[in-house]
């Protein structure tokens, strides 16, 4: 399961990158935001779960 965990996390930071670009060219949108938080508390649920 830590294979499955690192990938989790390297999919939320992956996000993180690309709803900074997308907020620092087109602006900043609350929805997007919303959703990373969201699957940051998954993930961090996850490695919670199966440590």
């Amino acid at each position: 399961m830590t294979h499955h965990n690192r990938r989790a996390a390297a999919v939320t930071a992956g996000l993180l990158v690309v709803i900074s670009v997308y907020s620092a060219a087109l602006g900043p949108n609350g929805w997007l935001w919303f959703g990373w938080t969201v699957l940051l508390l998954v993930c961090v649920g996850l490695f919670v779960v199966r440590p």
